[in-house]
This record gives C-alpha cells, structure tokens and sequence, in this order.
C-alpha cells in the first residue's frame, strides 16, 4: 500500500490561507508558519501529520496528498474543517 507523509496548515478563510501561501513561496517557513497560525494541533509539530494511507484523510485532503508532487505546497483547499495548505514530504 502506498503511503503519504505530509503537513499542513488549517485556518478559517481561503484569504487567510492564500496569503500563508505566499509568505511560504517568498521563503515563508512552512513550520513556523504552521506553529502560528494553524488550527489545528498539528501546528505545535510544524503542521506535521505523519504517515498515513489512503482513505485516513478527508476526501479532498487524500486526493492531494496521492497527487501532488513531492515538496509542493498545494491549496487553499476546502475541506469541512476549513482552508488547507498541504504539502507533501515523501510518498512510499
């Protein structure tokens, strides 16, 4: 079975995300980012999410994270939970 490592970073409104997006393609941090501004307790681990499977995340998390190329930050993305910023680490 495949598996994906990723991180992310989860905020409330796509403006947000998109301007995270930003700060990270200008050289922004992708952890230190996440550590202040994701909601998501990931964030105090730099958005880290460890290994997971396919099927383990949201719909439209998974399809990112099978998708993407490696090191690319991908979104915003909409999910029930609010706007993501992925980023996939390594897929074995």
């Amino acid at each position: 079975m495949v598996m994906a490592t990723a991180r992310h970073i989860l905020v409330d409104t796509e403006e947000q995300a998109q301007s995270l997006k930003d700060e990270i393609l200008a050289g922004g941090d992708f952890a230190i980012l996440a550590a202040g501004a994701s909601q998501c307790p990931s964030g105090k681990s730099g958005g880290d999410l460890g290994q997971f499977g396919p099927g383990m995340m949201v719909p439209e998390f998974d399809s990112v994270c099978f998708s993407a190329e490696i090191g690319e930050v991908v979104g915003p993305i909409k999910t029930q939970f609010g706007y993501h910023l992925i980023e996939v680490t390594d897929r074995s």
